[in-house]
């Protein structure tokens, strides 16, 4: 078990999001589905409540909220990938409708932030040349999408 679970407030389209995520990443699903039952602010009785939902194999509940708390950039999620295309994938479709930001953001079409970060980038970063890795973070700061193939030509040009 799980013993802390996000909780992401939306306007109404929890379960449209949910099934947007778990559409992206492997081991991810929907375990949930709560229906309000009385009426509340988020809804007549029946309308979709709470969503339980496992993305790339952690919990997250998505409550239908109503309007009063957007998200903003204060919180983001990082998805750390594996290669150039599996990032240009994420960011194509974390993108439709949504925000491009700067140095791999993202704000998703509901305004959840996200950060598609090549796992390179992160080893590159923690470089024991200190020349080498501050090559690196100045090439990411002047990148919206992080290319693979620019991180590893600003470490290794000399």
């Amino acid at each position: 078990m799980q013993k802390i679970v996000p909780c992401l407030w939306y306007d109404g389209d929890a379960e449209e999001a949910a099934q947007f995520y778990v559409s992206l990443l492997p081991n991810s699903q929907i375990d949930r589905v709560t229906r309000a039952p009385a009426e509340s602010p988020s809804g007549p009785v029946g309308s979709v409540l709470t969503v339980e939902f496992t993305l790339a194999g952690s919990k997250y509940v998505g409550l239908n909220g109503g309007p009063q708390f957007p998200f903003t950039e204060a919180v983001s999620f990082q998805i750390r990938c594996k290669d150039q295309a599996e990032v240009d994938r994420l960011w194509e479709a974390l993108a439709a409708d949504g925000t491009e930001v700067q140095c791999g953001w993202i704000k998703d079409r509901w305004g959840l932030c996200w950060q598609i970060v090549p796992a390179l980038l992160i080893e590159l970063l923690n470089d024991p040349d200190i020349n080498r890795a501050r090559r690196v973070q100045e090439a990411m700061m002047q990148m919206v999408k992080i290319d693979i193939a620019q991180l590893e030509h600003a470490a290794d040009k000399a």
